[in-house]
């Protein structure tokens, strides 16, 4: 499930593989992944042109583009979310990934992209592909990413002592907002609670400045080791929401429950 360290990690891989190499064919004919573009728009929009930078903020990407044949004014903005399977494969000629290829585990074939959304072909022949099996990600020119909060790994002091101030939503319900702060998902969110000892279900109202300043941290520390490791899956509490799990710090049952209308494992006597 993409969060901010598979969105960085989906960034890294364009910045290697794909930037300044002018964009030859698009296929957009995905109406839902695409939408609200018509087919053929993001084509017309971007064929002749180069990815000349890539962006994240939270779990967002976007892409600057370059003029026509690399002069004259710049175009627009191709802006990609992962959604919650999406993966960027960068592939050669031949279809063989050559980056983001570490999605595929199961006996698939090299080359076999049954799952491609949307790509990018480059006049050099290789092709960039957002492979999304769950068709839930999304592509499209400009997106309005101003409309998002503080990214989660450059959150400053203040701002996130703005964001939990006040209020009488659950912390969780906060962490996930991304209008509040970009990037944590539902899994994200439990490890950041886990690590900071506090209830999901607090009202952001009633947090103390102490909880705040904890919570900061365990944001800090939780999104720096998911970058590091690829991923939020080898965060330490992820594998214990399960049924019958202990808390691995205490060993207390691991209790459950939905908060913010997400499924939420906390630790029965650490986060009381």
């Amino acid at each position: 499930m993409p969060e901010l360290p598979e969105a960085e990690g989906a960034r890294a891989v364009i910045d290697r593989a794909a930037l300044g190499r002018e964009i030859a064919d698009v296929d957009d004919s995905d109406t839902y992944e695409c939408r609200p573009h018509r087919p053929g728009e993001i084509r017309t929009a971007l064929v002749g042109r180069e990815l000349t930078a890539v962006h994240r903020r939270g779990k967002s990407l976007w892409c600057d583009t370059s003029g026509i044949g690399g002069s004259g004014p710049a175009g627009p903005a191709l802006g990609i979310h992962l959604g919650m399977s999406g993966k960027i494969v960068i592939a050669d000629g031949r279809g063989h990934e050559v980056e983001g290829g570490d999605y595929w585990r199961r006996g698939r074939a090299a080359g076999d992209h049954r799952f491609r959304r949307f790509s990018l072909t480059f006049a050099d022949g290789g092709a960039l592909l957002l492979v999304d099996p769950r068709r839930l990600g999304r592509v499209r020119l400009d997106p309005p990413v101003d409309a998002l909060g503080p990214d989660a790994a450059e959150i400053s002091a203040a701002q996130f002592l703005a964001a939990f101030a006040r209020g009488t939503a659950p912390v969780k319900a906060r962490l996930l907002d991304q209008r509040a702060i970009a990037g944590i998902g539902n899994l994200l969110a439990d490890q950041v609670l886990w690590e900071a000892k506090i209830h999901p279900g607090r009202p952001v109202g009633e947090l103390s400045r102490a909880d705040v300043d904890r919570l900061a941290r365990a944001v800090r520390h939780s999104v720096r080791s998911a970058v590091t490791s690829g991923g939020v899956h080898g965060l330490s509490v992820i594998a214990f929401r399960t049924a019958d799990a202990a808390c691995p710090r205490c060993g207390a049952p691991m209790a459950h429950g939905k908060v913010g209308g997400r499924t939420t494992w906390w630790c029965s006597r650490e986060q009381a």
